[in-house]
């Protein structure tokens, strides 16, 4: 759980410990405008692991933004959605792929620095 002496001091602090994790971005913004289910997850994001979508929708899921249903069939089907707390991210979210689409070209000219530097 996250630290409430963090999340007193700094309201952007506490709100991206929402979605502070590598995939719940990822996640989130996957079940903005439709539900889905966990295959098709895995399937729009190739390479994180069952483990980690599993844990973070579960964290997701019990941070009040995603709501998991399942119904009753042979096998069970499990739908994700995004609950009203996590549409209220919406802003936020369009807000950071506008930034990160006109920044694209200086994170990709950095990530290739880094990479020459490692070499």
């Amino acid at each position: 759980m996250r630290k409430a002496n963090a999340m007193s001091k700094c309201a952007v602090t506490a709100t991206m410990s929402f979605f502070s994790a590598k995939w719940k971005p990822c996640i989130l913004s996957q079940l903005m405008y439709k539900e889905r289910r966990y295959s098709e997850l895995m399937r729009l994001m190739p390479n994180v692991s069952k483990k980690m979508l599993t844990e973070h929708l579960k964290e997701l899921e019990n941070d009040g933004l995603v709501q998991r249903e399942v119904f009753p069939s042979v096998p069970p089907q499990v739908t994700y959605s995004i609950t009203q707390k996590g549409k209220s991210l919406e802003g936020i979210f369009r807000q950071m792929s506008d930034w990160g689409m006109d920044h694209l070209d200086n994170v990709r000219a950095m990530e290739d620095m880094v990479i020459k530097i490692s070499a």
